[in-house]
């Protein structure tokens, strides 16, 4: 499994905090690294603005008064600051939204930012009703899409979006709550 990993059956390597002892994950998914082009598109145009943009701005603006050179120099610095800082956050959304299905349950786990992350989880015995939906000739093309898991009780339901090979997610998740339900009764 490699650091850009959105979809792994039975990772060996790979633990979570709130894992326990005789737990075995079975599968561990991201969004479909597809979902990051668009933020990457927007992330060169962010870096070449300065160079097509900065010029622009500064022949109509020198006709009427002068721009110190100190203060170009610190507007674009804070220009790729702010642009490194926007491509860095959604590559660490990316990075830290995982969802995780174990022999025992399933774990979800948001990033909402630096200082906050959310984790629900639900037993495998709780999942009633489990499809998925891909729609979009993207999502088609590249077989991603989102999983909706309906859980029995007060607990809400899960939505694990844009993950690769809905399908095969579909059927991993369901032969496990069939096998967790047996071993129950």
């Amino acid at each position: 499994m490699n650091l850009f990993t959105a979809f792994a059956k039975t990772p060996k390597q790979l633990r979570f905090e709130t894992q326990e002892k005789q737990e075995v994950i079975i599968l561990f998914l991201r969004q479909h690294l597809i979902v990051l082009i668009p933020w990457l598109v927007v992330g060169v145009v962010l870096f070449l603005a300065p160079t097509i943009l900065f010029p622009i701005i500064h022949s109509f603006v020198s006709k009427t008064w002068t721009i110190p050179v100190g203060y170009v120099i610190v507007g674009t610095v804070f220009w790729y600051v702010l642009s490194f800082g926007f491509i860095l956050s959604k590559f660490l959304f990316w990075f830290f939204n995982i969802f995780i299905v174990t022999n025992e349950r399933i774990v979800d786990i948001d990033f909402v930012n630096l200082l906050h992350k959310d984790i629900s989880e639900t037993q495998l015995e709780r999942v009633q009703d489990i499809s998925y939906k891909t729609s979009g000739i993207l999502a088609t093309m590249f077989n991603f899409g989102d999983v909706t898991i309906q859980t029995a009780g007060e607990m809400p339901n899960f939505m694990f979006e844009r993950v690769p090979r809905p399908s095969e997610v579909v059927d991993i998740i369901s032969d496990e709550a069939k096998v967790k339900t047996k071993k129950q009764v």
